[in-house]
């Protein structure tokens, strides 16, 4: 798919016709940060099968990922696609392994370019226009998990993948999209190698740096001071206590010289 959903909104309808049938990685536009380190954004094969679907029929698309260079088959002698998991195929490297199903984007429904900027529209926008690879983190472990596992990506690995087209109740394969070209995630910076010189640094960056230095120093001054005050203030009542107390036996003292002397008189 050499088009993207940046192009005019009618370029969905001829796309087949004009495109060599390939996955393509996602357009910026929608998704900003792809690759990832362990995922893939690819665009759906809108428009890509639809001259393969018959009336009657209920269809399925599934894709198949692999991370080795050669163009492997993903069907069996009778055109029935491959079941192979992440696991059997360590992640891709000995072959392809089915990572998701979905049905067939609706050419005649495309998402609209102007659902973007419509925050209540733009994640079924997303959702119908994107299909992320590496996306589940639990299905790995998941014991009663069931269907095709999506798990996290390798760092730093070329990936390649294909569409195909399944007819449900038959179970074989009706269509295909070529391999893609090869798509490669992204790589963990080492922390030797990020640059943390001020210099190249935002002024926007040092001002806020600077007022979250100098709101820390009056926290840190204001604790220091409410700790004296406790500590100051708590000596206090005890001193008081003290002189109560000896005043109280100084004059339980002195009435009872008093009572002994009038007792003697």
């Amino acid at each position: 798919m050499q088009t993207h959903l940046g192009s005019q909104p009618t370029f969905w309808e001829p796309l087949a016709l004009m495109c060599s049938l390939r996955p393509q990685i996602a357009n910026t536009r929608f998704a900003t940060n792809n690759p990832t380190l362990t995922t893939v954004a690819l665009e759906k094969p809108f428009c890509v099968f639809d001259g393969s679907l018959s009336q009657g029929v209920s269809y399925v698309v599934y894709l198949y990922v692999k991370a080795d260079a050669g163009n492997s088959s993903v069907t069996d002698n009778s055109s029935k696609p491959l079941d192979t998991t992440f696991q059997e195929t360590n992640g891709g490297q000995l072959g392809p392994y089915k990572a998701a199903t979905f049905g067939v984007p609706n050419c005649a429904s495309p998402p609209k370019l102007s659902d973007v900027t419509d925050t209540q529209k733009v994640s079924d926008l997303l959702n119908q226009y994107l299909l992320r690879v590496g996306d589940d983190r639990s299905c790995l472990y998941d014991p009663n998990f069931q269907g095709a596992c999506n798990p996290p990506l390798v760092q730093n690995t070329a990936y390649r993948f294909k569409y195909i087209l399944v007819d449900k109740a038959a179970g074989v394969m009706k269509d295909q999209t070529l391999w893609s070209d090869q798509i490669k995630t992204n790589k963990m910076k080492q922390s030797s190698t990020i640059d943390t010189w001020p210099g190249r640094r935002s002024g926007g960056m040092i001002v806020v740096t600077s007022i979250l230095s100098t709101l820390m120093f009056f926290l840190l001054l204001g604790f220091l001071a409410s700790i004296f005050c406790v500590v100051n203030g708590s000596g206090e009542p005890e001193t008081a206590m003290e002189t109560r107390h000896e005043s109280q036996i100084t004059q339980q003292g002195v009435l009872s010289v008093q009572g002994s002397a009038e007792t003697a008189n």
